[in-house]
């Protein structure tokens, strides 16, 4: 499975603290480059973004469920929508899974809508598949238009 990892407020702090409580709670992670974009869908500094993946069998709502408590952890203030946020946490992807319900898609939308996850996840699985278009992410990454949607990589230590 693969999670979106973003955060605004002190990011060289926060990123690294999710990952060492994404791998406590999950295992080993595989961890894309991180990369600095601007915010969307709101003024505010800029994001640092990477992708992560591990292996779980879990049930998709428990995985759910997991990813808020970390993100709790890490001081995500929930009250304000389309705000600066110490840490989001979005499930990407888990294995084929085609779903929409009680508030989750997957493949989450945001694959296909930002350079910020789907650059990370081309390179991390490149030859993989797109759940429902079929198409590799390394395919769909090479025809994004990103121009209006700058990435520079970064390094995150704290």
């Amino acid at each position: 499975m693969f999670v979106g990892v973003g955060s605004n407020i002190d990011p060289r702090t926060h990123v690294p603290r999710a990952l060492a409580l994404l791998e406590t709670r999950f295992g080993a992670l595989r961890v894309s480059r991180a990369y600095r974009c601007p915010s969307v869908g709101f003024d505010g500094d800029d994001f640092i973004n990477l992708v992560i993946g591990f292996d779980s069998d879990e049930p998709v709502a428990d995985l759910q469920a997991a990813l808020r408590r970390i993100e709790t952890e890490c001081g995500r203030d929930r009250s304000v929508k389309r705000a600066s946020r110490r840490m989001d946490l979005d499930l990407l992807l888990v294995g084929d899974t085609v779903l929409d319900r009680d508030g989750l898609t997957l493949p989450r939308a945001d694959i296909l809508e930002y350079a910020f996850v789907l650059r990370p996840l081309a390179e991390l699985v490149p030859d993989a598949r797109h759940p429902v278009l079929g198409s590799t992410y390394a395919a769909l990454w090479a025809a994004f238009d990103d121009r209006d949607q700058p990435l520079t990589p970064v390094t995150i230590t704290p």
